[in-house]
Parts: structure tokens; C-alpha cells; sequence
């Protein structure tokens, strides 16, 4: 429906005999509220359609890579695991002595458990950051 300029002009005419110089105005200020309060309405709607569609294309997505690929951990668990080794691997029991020499006598425990003095702590050498 193509309305040109001539046409517009006598409907604006048609409407002003009709209705009268006083009623015109008003009229158009509902007319105007009317289309911008349905305008709005539309885009509400139209948004949430929008939104509605994205969602389920979302959990679709999630669904097909849950199915295609392993169970990926969330990133917490990830560090936590790489920070301390799980409860299970640490032992429980005593730790094992540091130095093992064979003795002759299978009783002597002092010989086994038995601590050289010329094994000494050694700290790597780092440059200083001071220097």
C-alpha cells in the first residue's frame, strides 16, 4: 500500500472535515500512543523469542558435547589435583629411612636407621635478585 503525498493530504482533510480542528490533535496523541505502545509490546515479544531460542540452542550444544567428548573437570578441581597429590596417594604409614646399610647382624637396629655425619643439606645456588 504505497501512500503518496496527495493521498496523505486528503486523508488529513477527510479527517479534519470530519472530525473537527478541536479533535484532530487528540485523537492523533492516542493514535501515537496506540502504535508506540504496540511497538513495544512487539519488541518485548520479539526479544523474548529471541532469548528463548538461544537458550535452547545453548543446552543442545551442551548436550552434543557432553555426548562427543570426555567429562572435561572444572577448573578448581584441575588445580586442586595439580596443588597436592589426592588424599589416597599419601601414605600413612612411617616414612622409610634415609640411608639403608646392609648389616650382619639382622637385629641391629641402630646400624640401619644410623645416620652418617658427612651427609650435609645441600641448597642450590640462586642469583639473587639484590645483586
Amino acid at each position: 500500500m504505497d501512500l503518496g503525498m496527495p493521498e496523505m493530504i486528503f486523508i488529513f482533510l477527510l479527517a479534519l472535515v470530519v472530525l473537527g480542528p478541536r479533535k484532530l490533535p487528540e485523537l492523533g496523541r492516542q493514535l501515537g500512543k496506540a502504535l508506540a505502545e504496540f511497538k513495544k509490546a512487539s519488541n518485548e515479544f520479539k526479544n523474548q523469542l529471541e532469548v528463548e531460542m538461544m537458550n535452547i540452542e545453548l543446552e543442545e550444544s551442551a548436550k552434543k558435547q557432553q555426548e562427543a567428548s570426555p567429562k572435561i573437570l572444572p577448573a578448581e578441581k584441575v588445580f586442586d589435583t595439580l596443588s597436592a597429590p589426592p588424599i589416597e596417594s599419601i601414605p600413612r604409614g612411617p616414612l622409610p629411612s634415609i640411608v639403608d646399610t646392609p648389616s650382619s647382624d639382622p637385629g641391629d637396629a641402630e646400624a640401619v636407621t644410623a645416620i652418617p655425619s658427612e651427609i650435609q643439606a645441600v641448597s642450590p645456588e640462586v642469583p639473587s635478585h639484590n645483586v
